[in-house]
């Protein structure tokens, strides 16, 4: 395939992250636990980070304790389950995490977007929904607030993979496709005529090399078809924000979308 063995040829090096597999629904945070060992008796003081509490989780509206109102406009969807609008900016972008996801790992990317200029949407999905219909009610919902003139598809693993049928089924509000450790049909890599971004990792046992090789060489209409690949390591969807190479993703990514938001 000769998909794979140019791809190969870009990748950058990464380190190994875990990542999970079941959706979440929860809309507030647990309490993070203290990774600081207390004082003994024979310490003459104690470190800064043993004596520090912990932030207060927020108690008005939020999402997953890591977006308030401080942050954007909270809105509820499917029910009551929470969303975020943040930022301003003409071109919209909806995030669509992994199973098992959180909306909070992927805040390093929202907060590159937003100072970008960037408006960003951000939503706890639901285990009964499918991504991809939950996707395509985000990408309607913000094109709808006043001054969206475009959109972007962003995804991690599934949501990754169902972001490009998403686009698909919004047709002209889609201004391209990010695909964060994706397992992207042929049959829909085939009909994307949207530019599309792939990242992902070179291991990684569900949207790793062969996999954006495959969507890769598929996705002949589209109009720009750019894939970054990790060599070696099987980081997945969020979890490449935290590595050693999440500044060059959140580059990537920001680089691709300049281009093509028109």
């Amino acid at each position: 395939m000769r998909g794979l063995a140019g791809l190969l040829g870009v990748m950058t090096v990464g380190v190994l992250t875990a990542c999970g597999g079941a959706a979440s629904t929860g809309a507030s945070a647990s309490s993070p636990s203290s990774a600081s060992s207390p004082a003994t008796a024979t310490s003459p003081a104690a470190s800064p980070s043993a004596s520090r509490s912990p932030a207060p989780l927020p108690t008005g509206p939020n999402v997953s304790g890591c977006f308030t109102e401080d942050d954007g406009k909270i809105f509820k969807h499917s029910g009551d389950l929470p969303g975020v609008i943040t930022g301003d900016g003409p071109v919209g972008v909806v995030i669509s995490y992994e199973r098992r996801g959180s909306v909070c790992a992927w805040r390093p990317l929202s907060d590159r977007l937003v100072a970008a200029g960037y408006r960003v949407l951000l939503y706890v999905r639901g285990s009964s929904q499918f991504p991809e219909d939950a996707t395509v009610a985000m990408g309607k919902r913000l094109a709808k607030e006043k001054g969206v003139k475009r959109l972007f598809l962003v995804g991690g693993s599934i949501g990754a993979t169902t972001a490009v049928p998403a686009a698909l089924r919004l047709e002209g509000k889609v201004a391209g496709v990010v695909a964060l450790s994706g397992q992207i049909s042929e049959e829909n890599a085939a009909r994307l005529t949207v530019p599309l971004l792939q990242i992902g990792s070179e291991n990684d046992g569900y949207g790793g090399a062969a996999d954006l090789a495959r969507a890769h060489d598929a996705a002949t209409k589209a109009a720009d078809n750019q894939t970054m690949v990790i060599p070696g390591e099987s980081l997945h969807a969020s979890a490449l924000f935290s590595s050693p190479h999440g500044e060059d993703v959140l580059d990537r990514v920001v680089a691709f979308m300049e281009r093509h938001k028109g």
